[in-house]
């Protein structure tokens, strides 16, 4: 049986790839830290948290705080993580928004076993928030052009190539 193959890649205006859902979950699960950006006194805030994949949705832990108010008025965030190579200019970025909640005894029982770590700062984590993706969107730098693909390159540089 032949491996399905992928669909063809897209890019934005900018000359950065489009990534499908699958490939931004895939992506969010290589990084151990996103930021959750959420409003604090009528305005826009942003924190780092770690967090799981949990089918598709978001988990992370937190205290008594700010995140946990927002889960129990089911506030609408935004959630973003990244990975940037300076080196060879590449990376990606996936942006999730949704509304938060808080998990129930049961559900943070089996989510707890899958958080990969815990918080980086010291403390009581005891409340475990869920993200649910209403909106998942990733975009990536790639190596350009992309091998085999110099007909790209005029895009790339804000030049279309129109033949």
């Amino acid at each position: 049986m032949k491996a399905p193959q992928r669909s063809a890649q897209r890019f934005d205006h900018a000359g950065l790839e489009i990534l499908d859902a699958a490939d931004c979950l895939k992506l969010m699960q290589t990084v151990p830290i996103g930021r959750i950006v959420f409003t604090e006194g009528g305005l826009p805030t942003v924190r780092p948290v770690n967090f799981t994949i949990d089918g598709e949705t978001v988990v992370f832990c937190t205290a008594d705080g700010d995140k946990y108010r927002a889960a129990e008025r089911g506030d609408i965030v935004a959630f973003e993580t990244d990975s940037i190579d300076a080196v060879s200019q590449t990376g990606w970025t996936v942006t999730v928004v949704g509304h938060l909640s808080r998990l129930t005894d049961a559900e943070t029982t089996d989510v707890s076993l899958d958080l990969p770590a815990r918080s980086w700062v010291p403390g009581r984590w005891p409340h475990f928030i869920r993200l649910t993706v209403e909106s998942l969107r990733g975009r990536r730098v790639m190596i350009w052009p992309p091998p085999g693909d110099d007909a790209l390159l005029g895009d790339r540089n804000g030049q279309r190539d129109e033949s």
